[in-house]
């Protein structure tokens, strides 16, 4: 199984990145975890990127607030799927981390998920790795239909109630 690559651009993001291992254990699913900052360590953010493929990566997760440029950085340096975090800041609760993750020039796409939205995150690397991997996809589709149960259940005891 190929593993995901998660990248935070400071040690801060660690809260919001830490959900999204979380995600990736509960589905077994190999990952590394690093600080890279697309500003202060360049060179190391882009050596990971360039021989991320020949290291048995299959996509990575890039978590950066503010700037949010790690996510970019990275995509301009792999063809690896990349998908970016961004992160909440106190300057403008992370409105300025989200365009400036979405807003990627035409040929290096980044797929980006909610503000702090880590658990989504994971969950599409675990989709694109299960693209391939049909025990994976077996893992999904169980969760799918757990989650849906959940909801079906709320559904009859509210019912139940309100009626």
């Amino acid at each position: 199984m190929k593993k995901v690559g998660i990248l935070m651009g400071s040690a801060s993001d660690l809260p919001v990145v830490e959900k999204a291992a979380v995600v990736l254990r509960e589905y077994g699913v190999p990952f590394e975890t690093h600080v890279y900052s697309a500003h202060r360590t360049p060179e190391e953010a882009r050596d990971f990127a360039l021989r991320a493929r020949e290291r048995g990566f299959g996509v990575l997760i890039a978590a950066a607030g503010m700037a949010a440029h790690l996510a970019g950085a990275l995509a301009a340096n792999t063809t690896l799927p990349v998908i970016g975090i961004p992160c909440k800041s106190s300057n403008l609760e992370g409105l300025d981390a989200l365009l400036s993750t979405v807003q990627m020039p035409s040929g290096i796409p980044v797929a980006t998920v909610a503000i702090n939205g880590a658990a989504n995150a994971a969950l599409l690397a675990v989709e694109m790795l299960a693209i391939s991997d049909p025990e994976l996809s077996a893992k999904l589709d169980a969760a799918r239909r757990e989650g849906a149960e959940k909801v079906l259940a709320a559904d009859r005891e509210i019912s139940k109630e309100l009626c």
